[in-house]
């Protein structure tokens, strides 16, 4: 036994005593804001409604957020017009009645057509992937904030995520096999694709897409776009119009937005900054391996219903392009859609080389899937 000890009855305890709450001491002092630290709570707004899918991918970015940040940042994902109309959502962002809102950038068209180059853009020979690629590398998301912060003055950031497949031509109640087909159709689209088809000669209605089962039915509207076929079961279009047209250059490249309040963003600790952002990457991932799944099955479903489907033809994604070279020419007068599209075909020439050539075209890519499953 030490002579300390032998000479100091309880040295032994004492030292340990004093050891154990010199450690706690230092322990606290090295982590206690980690200790004491609250959790953030926000309120975001998806623009879709709680049975969408694509509120469940929302959801799934709310749920990648709070897993990746420990809880320390939750996200209550709240369904469209929970709070404020879809069209309203950046605005109740920047004013902070919303902590955030995910939806996509062509909501706000009608405040500047350029927002819908970073939502529903032309066909320029490229897709979604291509898309989010020009967004973070080839010069987009600058281009984004200038168009949000610099021209629109919103207290907004925000990014994209989530490469949606080509969009069908949507739900008719006869076929159609020309672009001349659209005079006079009574058409629910919106964005740059509504234009597209007002040049075409439609009448194009924007509906909320909870309401346009019924004005089909009712005979109010004759057709309207489709973005997938979980979503059109869910919102009956099955049951009121019998044809399903799929492909077109209408609507070949879309993403996801999220936006958040960029005064309450800016005060967040760095680390909780880069997982919003690193989460929307993940959720990009999951939504589009989750819509492999769902949209196929969901397709056959279509199948099963006594829906006629049928793929756009040559001469009608013909006349869609020229259609879109006269919008493009029109709405080109504003010097900052110019300036994007000009950043846009820059990248689809420069990248588009190489993939093209490098990839198989839907037509192998047809044959392959036959040849194996008929």
């Amino acid at each position: 036994m030490p002579a300390d000890s032998a000479r100091k009855p309880g040295g032994t305890a004492r030292r340990r005593f004093l050891g154990a709450a010199a450690a706690a001491g230092a322990a606290a002092i090295a982590a206690p804001r980690v200790a004491r630290a609250q959790a953030v709570h926000w309120r975001v707004q998806s623009a879709w409604s709680s049975r969408d899918i694509f509120h469940e991918f929302a959801q799934g970015y709310a749920t990648a957020v709070g897993t990746m940040s420990g809880g320390r940042l939750k996200i209550e994902m709240l369904s469209g017009g929970a709070v404020v109309p879809p069209f309203q959502m950046a605005e109740a962002v920047h004013s902070g009645i919303l902590d955030g809102a995910h939806g996509t950038a062509a909501l706000r068209h009608n405040k500047h057509k350029a927002n819908s180059l970073f939502g529903t853009p032309p066909s320029f020979g490229w897709d979604s992937h291509s898309f989010l690629g020009w967004f973070y590398y080839g010069g987009g998301e600058a281009l984004y904030k200038e168009l949000l912060n610099g021209i629109l003055r919103l207290n907004v950031v925000g990014w994209l995520h989530f490469p949606m497949p080509n969009q069908p031509l949507g739900w008719f109640k006869k076929e159609i096999t020309r672009v001349q087909d659209f005079r006079g159709l009574r058409y629910r689209t919106g964005g740059l694709v509504g234009e597209l088809f007002q040049s075409l000669g439609a009448q194009v209605t924007l509906l909320p897409g909870g309401d346009v089962a019924a004005a089909i039915d009712r005979g109010v509207l004759d057709a309207t776009d489709s973005n997938n076929p979980t979503a059109d079961i869910l919102l009956g279009l099955p049951g009121v119009a019998k044809v399903y047209v799929l492909g077109g250059h209408h609507q070949p490249v879309e993403a996801f937005e999220v936006l958040f309040n960029k005064s309450k963003y800016d005060a967040l600790p760095g680390e909780l900054r880069e997982i919003l952002r690193q989460a929307s990457f993940a959720a990009s991932s999951d939504n589009l391996w989750r819509a492999y799944d769902r949209y196929a099955r969901d397709f056959q479903e279509i199948g099963r219903r006594g829906v006629k489907v049928f793929r756009a033809g040559p001469q009608f994604l013909d006349d869609q392009l020229k259609a879109w070279d006269r919008v493009l020419a029109a709405l080109s007068k504003e010097a900052f859609f110019a300036k994007v599209v000009a950043s846009q075909k820059a990248w689809v020439r420069r990248t588009g080389a190489y993939f093209q050539a490098a990839s198989l075209d839907s037509e192998a890519l047809s044959r392959a899937y036959k040849h194996h499953f008929g």
